[in-house]
């Protein structure tokens, strides 16, 4: 297997517990950035063994600390309006807005990492747009609010696998994971006292713990340092369009854990199937542009 085909292999599995993110993020019950501020804290522990306690931390150029430190932010913020919209509508809602970030990533990308525009990439971004405008208008009105909150997720996803793109060589996969997971922990600590009411909000149920605890170890530190070694040998927009995926593997996930078809119309999954071909559509097109040139 080349290591390109070993860097699909990783990521389709990482989406795969990102699909379970959704799933998880409604079945815990306290709020999301509660939820979020366990999960970098617990990440942040599981890592520290990788990265020999922090002193490999301190070898690093200062600089690089910053940066990684400054995406960890961005993560923190993603993540928040993620389980934000989750909580405002459902995870099959969110997990098909997330799609739009192969959209932004064809804006970003170019202006992050210097790659040359594709206007390939723009179409095909494009292309997820009349889906998503298809699922937003046969929703009810009270879950709507969750589409855009899951928009304003989609574009920071975008905006630091951009970031993690250009900067992904200057570091291990585990000491990245560990600055970005440790600085969204102190982030989100700085800003929970000002939006806490009761510190009773932030203790997790029994039930909680274990969720987090899958949440953090499988679908947070696995899935993020594999999918940052795959980072290494495919673009930022090929690995957005993986992510793309990750509808198609949690929404199945909510069918069978939260029985979540009921709440959807047909027109949902019609525009769910809509942005799928256009997922599956980018490496034939792709190949067969570079084959012309």
């Amino acid at each position: 297997m080349t290591k390109k085909k070993l860097a699909y292999f990783q990521l389709h599995f990482a989406v795969l517990l990102y699909g379970l993110t959704a799933i998880l993020g409604d079945l815990i019950s306290i709020s999301a950035i509660n939820l979020v501020w366990w999960r970098v804290l617990i990440t942040s522990i599981s890592l520290l063994f990788f990265i020999e306690l922090g002193k490999q931390i301190l070898k690093m150029d200062k600089r690089l600390v910053l940066i990684y430190a400054g995406i960890g932010v961005i993560v923190a913020v993603h993540w928040i309006t993620f389980y934000g919209a989750i909580k405002y509508s459902n995870a099959s809602i969110v997990l098909a807005t997330m799609a739009t970030t192969s959209l932004f990533t064809a804006l970003i990308e170019p202006l992050v990492t210097k790659k040359k525009f594709s206007k390939l990439e723009f179409v095909l971004g494009l292309l997820v747009i009349p889906p998503m405008v298809l699922i937003a208008k046969n929703i009810d009105l009270d879950l709507q609010k969750g589409i855009w909150i899951g928009l304003i997720s989609a574009f920071l996803a975008s905006l630091f696998a951009s970031l993690n793109k250009k900067y992904v060589e200057k570091a291990s996969s585990y000491q990245i994971t560990f600055i970005e997971m440790f600085s969204a922990f102190l982030f989100i600590s700085i800003v929970l006292p000002f939006v806490l009411t009761d510190i009773n909000q932030l203790m997790p149920s029994p039930t909680d713990w274990i969720y987090l605890i899958i949440l953090s170890l499988l679908c947070t530190t696995l899935a993020y340092v594999i999918s940052m070694k795959a980072l290494k040998h495919v673009s930022a927009f090929d690995a957005n369009l993986v992510v793309n995926l990750e509808p198609v593997y949690g929404i199945l996930l909510a069918i069978v854990i939260l029985n979540e078809h009921h709440e959807m119309s047909l027109t949902f999954y019609l525009g769910v199937l809509m942005i799928m071909l256009v997922v599956f559509s980018h490496p034939i097109l792709q190949k067969y542009s570079n084959g012309r040139k």
